[in-house]
Order: C-alpha cells, then structure tokens, then sequence
C-alpha cells in the first residue's frame, strides 16, 4: 500500500541560499527543486549509512524506487488565537489552464499569469473540481490587474495573492581576503528570509511518496533530516544559513483528497522535476507522439559535486529537465540521472534525481 508521508521544514529566524543554474551569488531562489533536495539526502545518508548507500542507490535504478518526493514549496501557516494552525500550502501552477477558462481573458491574463503558485485549496477547486468560474473568479483578477478595487473574494480569502508576503530577499554584504597577497574582494550574498512574525510562519514543505510500508527507511529518513538540519540545507551553510528543524507528518485530509482524485480522462502535472533517458525511455516517447495533449517548461540543471573522502570538486554535467507544473497526459515515472564528471577521480557515481512525482488533474481548454 502506497504511503504518504507531508515534511515541513521551520527556518525560524535562519536565513538561506538556494541557488539556481545562471544565478549568481547575488541572487536566490526562494525554494529547493527535488534534485537538490534528493543529493542533500543522499550525501548525508551516505555519511550515516555507509555500507547502505550503494544497496539504496541500486535500488533507485528499479522500476519501483524507494521513495519518491515532491520539490519543496512555501507554507503558510496562521499563528493567531481565532485561527490558530491554519495551513496554506502552495503548489505550482500546471501549465494548462482550468476547466472553465474563458477565451476572453485579455482584461485579466497578465493578473492570470503572475500567478505562478496557488493555494491548495484554489488548485484543488480549478484543476479538479469546479473549475475556473468566467465571471466572479475573472472579476476579482481584472479588479486585481486594474488595482482600482481591493479584492475581497475566494480569491484573496485563499490567499492567492499573499505568496510574496511569505518571504522576502536581501543582499548581505561580505569581503573575501586572498591568502597569498591579502588583497580584499568585495561582494554580495542573495539570502531569503521566511516570514515569522506574531500572525503568520512560513517555510517549506515537500511530498515524500513510498510504494509501501517501510518504518526502517522513514526512521534514517528522519536521522538524515536532523542532520541536514543542523548543517544546513542549500549554500552559504558555513555562515549558518539553511538551517532548519522539521515536522514528520501523515498526509492531511485536504492532501488526501487531492492525490485520491480520480476520473475518466486526467492529466498530471508534476510537483517534482522530471528526467529520462532521451535516447532509452518510452515517456519521452510517449511525450513526443502525444505533443498536442502535453505542455511543458524545460530547464537546464548543472553545479558542483564534492566527493567527501578525496576533497575533489568539479562541475557535474549539466543536462535538462522538465520543470514543476508541466503537464502530461500520463504518469510520469523518471529516472536517476548519471551526471559524474569526465575524469572523476572521487572513487564513485554521481547522480541527480530525475524521479518524478505528479498530481491528478482534469483538463481544461
């Protein structure tokens, strides 16, 4: 039986650096994609486990993996007295429009557009269930877009337009010194932080999926998080950013709903990046037979791999991947990805995680 697990990660006050391919150090995402997230893991599981991580790996390659999990996406969750421990969780949104959208939407569509994420509730209704409503869901984004009127419907109570009150990023300022010359080198480090105030606390969370009941598995799943949170999860952890406690959950009625949602014709879009052998792999043979009934964002994933036991550092091979909120017209499965530089002396594969994870929807236009 298939078990669900829901982690959300508390950065408290702690800042963090969650880098991207083509980001600089100035700049930083506000979340982690699944294939940072499973190397994190990995590299700390190796750590703790070590005569377990190549069984595990091996396992990876089979067509049912261990697990599987999601991206990581910002939480909301409301901390005051009337409304204590209400959740909002936002999830990416699929590349199709819902059932229900109008083909007249130019008085809205740029306030459409900026809606990259939506609350689960607001998923949920347009993706599964009523769908888009043409006249008060298209009211409240025009009265958005024109800014002539405050919203105060569905919309704004499921705190659609509250995503960027979440977080905010700053530069820090910082002064690196050569060792040999003592010359100083100034720059700046892109941070973000995540709101913790008397009325809401935000953070992160992610899915993590596993095709049965495995309690040895969550228990090192659970020691590798307490690791990675005291170390930290992403850049700059030598400065103490990243660092994170966390909370291990059973899978919330409102989630239950939506991966149990079920129909004649559904689509799936992904909450997780998504990677297969282009040359070996029937999906991608599927996407391309199916190119009308699929919409989809590429992107390009590279960085660095650091092999703790020779201390060697080298750029990974950098390959594409299909991003969150694609949609196909099956599920998708995905694959590790071996990524291990030429010439890698590290005395071991490297890989990057292209398992996907997706959510059931219905279709629109």
């Amino acid at each position: 039986m298939v078990e669900w697990r829901l982690i959300k990660l508390n950065f408290n006050d702690s800042a963090a650096h969650f880098g991207e391919i083509g980001i600089g150090l100035e700049e930083t995402s506000e979340r982690v994609r699944s294939d940072t997230l499973f190397s994190a893991m990995i590299s700390i599981y190796a750590r703790l486990y070590p005569e377990e991580i190549e069984s595990l790996l091996q396992d990876f390659q089979k067509p049912i993996p261990p697990f599987r999990h999601s991206s990581t996406f910002i939480y909301r969750r409301s901390t005051t007295e009337s409304n204590p421990n209400n959740h909002t969780y936002y999830l990416p949104k699929p590349m199709v429009f819902p059932q229900g959208y109008p083909d007249d939407d130019l008085k809205f569509t740029k306030a459409y557009k900026k809606l990259n994420y939506l609350p689960l509730t607001l998923w949920q209704r347009w993706y599964q269930g009523q769908g888009f409503d043409p006249q008060k869901d298209a009211e409240e984004l025009e009265n958005t877009a024109q800014k002539t009127v405050k919203s105060k419907g569905r919309l704004e109570k499921s705190c659609v337009f509250s995503y960027g009150k979440t977080h905010q990023t700053q530069k820090l300022p910082k002064v690196a010194i050569d060792r040999m010359s003592s010359a100083t080198n100034f720059y700046q480090t892109g941070v973000v932080h995540f709101e913790n105030n008397a009325q809401y606390q935000s953070g992160l969370y992610f899915l993590l999926q596993f095709p049965q009941t495995n309690v040895e598995l969550e228990y090192r799943l659970k020691t590798v998080l307490n690791l990675l949170g005291e170390e930290g999860l992403g850049g700059e952890r030598s400065s103490g950013a990243g660092r994170f406690t966390y909370e291990w959950l059973d899978l919330p009625e409102c989630w239950q709903r939506v991966i149990n949602f079920s129909g004649k014709t559904l689509s799936h879009s992904l909450i997780s990046l998504f990677w297969n052998h282009p040359q070996t792999s029937t999906e991608i043979q599927k996407i391309v037979e199916a190119e009308e009934s699929v919409s989809y964002n590429v992107i390009e994933r590279g960085g660095w791999v650091s092999s703790s036991p020779s201390g060697i550092q080298k750029r990974r091979q950098k390959i594409r991947m299909f991003e969150e909120g694609s949609v196909f017209s099956f599920q998708p499965q995905g694959a590790l990805a071996d990524v291990t530089p030429d010439r890698f002396r590290g005395g071991h594969s490297v890989y990057r995680s292209g398992l996907a994870l997706s959510l059931p929807i219905r279709r629109g236009k």
